[in-house]
């Protein structure tokens, strides 16, 4: 069954992860993907992958932050597929600081360029095509961290993740009636490469308790496929097993803190 046939899909992120498993999950079902992210030769690896299993691809790397690309996307998608039918904002990145008292501004902006600034560039560039369709998909990939935001994620990425979810709902509530369908979805624990950055990387063991990037591209697949009467506003997706994190945060708190602060480390060792 192909019922996302003739649709044409944008995917953030895709070289990997999560977006990667989404992609593959969406041309398998007709879709006509592009593949979005900062590195050509990855995605041109995801897209290969998904032709030779009779999918169809497009790759266009782009600097989704940056909204003169951001344009120049959009006018190719156009150029090469039409309008955009469905956008899949996933692409995320994290801070390497993750208390509030030491962010450097700079890693702040960062973070918030690539997890809010670009999911809003995306979504203003695609919603003229779907507005002058009665219709149109979007889906972001927020985080639990959204509601739940602690040391593991960092200030800047709980709080951009939660500047998605709302910007999503203001979605839902503003052009609902107009056939825009606009979905958060909130995923706990990923085992994503993204885990090899953190302050103190989880063993295997662990990871493979965590939610996987096939999971969430389930949820994603749920969401673009149901009927267009039918919207998921939000979506919770988690590990089933509750894993002590204690240990992690502590070391999360100290992650880029100033050398005149290890006195005060060693105090609460």
């Amino acid at each position: 069954m192909e019922s996302l046939k003739g649709k044409n899909i944008i995917v953030t992120g895709a070289g990997s992860g999560i977006g990667q498993c989404a992609a593959e999950l969406l041309a398998a079902q007709g879709g006509r993907v592009v593949l979005v992210g900062r590195r050509q030769e990855v995605l041109e690896r995801v897209a290969s992958g998904i032709r030779e299993n009779g999918g169809e691809a497009w790759v266009c790397a782009t600097h989704i932050e940056n909204k003169p690309e951001v344009e120049s996307l959009i006018d190719w998608v156009h150029q090469q597929l039409g309008p955009v039918d469905i956008l899949v904002n996933n692409a995320g990145s994290a801070s390497k600081t993750l208390n509030a008292r030491w962010i450097a501004e700079e890693e702040w902006e960062q973070v918030q360029n690539v997890n809010l600034k670009a999911v809003f560039l995306l979504t203003q560039a695609v919603l003229p095509d779907m507005l002058g369709r009665d219709g149109g998909t979007i889906i972001t990939v927020s985080s639990l961290a959204a509601l739940r935001p602690n040391l593991l994620g960092g200030a800047a990425y709980g709080a951009a993740k939660a500047g998605v979810r709302n910007f999503m709902t203001y979605l839902h509530n503003t052009f609902r009636n107009q056939g825009i369908r606009a979905t958060s979805i909130l995923p706990g624990e990923v085992n994503t490469p993204i885990m090899d950055n953190r302050a103190n990387p989880p063993l295997e063991s662990i990871r493979q308790q965590m939610v996987q990037p096939q999971d969430v591209a389930e949820a994603i697949l749920l969401c673009a496929t149901l009927p267009p009467r039918t919207v998921v506003e939000e979506l919770i997706i988690a590990p089933t097993w509750l894993r002590d994190i204690s240990g992690d945060l502590e070391v999360s708190r100290w992650q880029g803190a100033p050398p005149e602060c290890r006195a005060e480390r060693a105090k609460s060792l």
